[in-house]
């Protein structure tokens, strides 16, 4: 551990960085502002990312930060990743949650479940150019997420995958997924097994990409499986183990998503305090009135509170310390204050903030995501209130 991470994590919960950390951070902004803010407008209105800007997040390291350097990666740390994930929120969710997905759920769940051969032949490509996604979502099981229907049949030399997945985050990218399935549906959650995917493999298809309210750029798809045949060597974790393997990656996702709902947060508010010294009204800018300094003031107070959440959510996982519950606590709490921050910076706008013309609206659509996927806030608060009475 370096010195400047060593300080870091002895701040625990603060927002205080190390010198390597406000290195990396100014980094990601100057990709964020200089790259990727000249595409936003095109990418929402053709609904899909620009090919040059994943090339890009690629040849940056943006996809490997935690991946070892073994496999091509940079060996950094979950704290560091969620500064990628709130930078790029700032400007924009679906090229942050692209990122986020990539790294805090499919990488890290080949970190801790892969063996060496799976993780020297996966993680080499997918810090390399080829993209990850984590395949759990069906209809019938969204919250209740081991309700799958997803079926594998072993087939002797190889296993046979059937069924269907929804909503799945960087679908049309993508060219390694993590799908979950059961081998044994009367078995419930101890049948479930992780399995890995390729985009070539022979029974499998990406289906119809959904028309979104928001992080429109991102692709969220179905995948069809029809007797895909998936080798042996390619289960993740143990057969009938795949709910350990999914429980605990999504723990940490959720810490990516509290930090993209930061950014996005944050962009709100940044755009809402350049318009509101710009825009005049009897006679002076707006942000000489009181009411409009106080309001200011609350969007900032919350902002900082989430940042501090998510931050010591990250600080604890590197730490090697229990961050379950504040992981939760991170997730649903963020996901309150960027719809709660871009609602207020429409306002601010007024009419001006509720057309496309202006970047508020879309900071609003993109953060009513965060309380749905990867944990709902009612399942975040029903894990909450678990934790705090001990377990019951």
């Amino acid at each position: 551990m370096s010195t400047g991470t060593a300080a870091a994590l002895s701040n625990m919960g603060l927002t205080v960085l190390s010198e390597e950390e406000e290195l990396f951070r100014a980094s990601v902004r100057e990709f964020a502002e200089g790259e990727v803010r000249p595409r936003v407008e095109h990418m929402e209105k053709e609904a899909k990312l620009d090919a040059d800007l994943i090339k890009q997040c690629f040849e940056l390291g943006l996809m490997a930060i935690e991946s070892p350097e073994e496999y091509g990666g940079a060996g950094s740390t979950i704290f560091n990743a969620i500064l990628a994930i709130e930078e790029l929120a700032r400007v924009d969710a679906s090229i942050s949650v692209f990122v986020d997905v990539h790294n805090t759920l499919v990488t890290n769940a080949f970190m801790k479940w892969g063996n060496d051969e799976l993780k020297k032949k996966y993680l080499t490509q997918m810090a390399s150019g080829k993209v990850g996604a984590y395949a759990l979502s069906e209809a019938s099981s969204g919250s209740d997420a081991f309700a799958l229907k997803t079926k594998a049949v072993d087939a002797g030399d190889h296993w046979l995958l059937n069924g269907q997945k929804l909503w799945i985050t960087n679908g049309n990218e993508a060219e390694i997924f993590i799908v979950f399935a059961t081998i044994d549906p009367e078995a419930g959650y101890k049948g479930i097994t992780a399995f890995i995917v390729e985009k070539g493999f022979e029974g499998f298809s990406v289906g119809k990409k959904e028309d979104k309210l928001g992080i429109r750029a991102s692709s969220t798809t179905e995948l069809v499986f029809e007797n895909c045949k998936v080798p042996k060597d390619n289960v993740l974790g143990e057969v009938g183990k795949g709910y350990k393997v999914s429980i605990e990656t999504l723990n940490e996702g959720r810490i990516g998503i509290a930090a993209q709902m930061l950014g996005i947060a944050q962009g709100a508010y940044e755009c809402a305090l350049r318009y509101t010294a710009e825009r005049e009204q009897f006679g002076q800018a707006i942000n000489n009135f009181q009411v409009v300094q106080f309001q200011l003031a609350e969007m900032a107070v919350e902002i900082e509170a989430a940042r501090l959440l998510t931050y010591n959510a990250a600080r604890l996982k590197d730490a090697g310390k229990s961050f379950l519950k504040e992981a939760a606590i991170a997730k649903l709490y963020t996901s309150r204050v960027a719809e709660k921050v871009s609602s207020k910076a429409i306002e601010l706008y007024g009419g001006y903030g509720y057309v496309k013309d202006y970047p508020v609206e879309k900071f609003w659509r993109d953060s009513k995501i965060g309380a749905i996927y990867e944990g709902t806030s009612n399942m975040q608060l029903q894990t909450i209130a678990k934790l705090i009475m001990g377990g019951k």
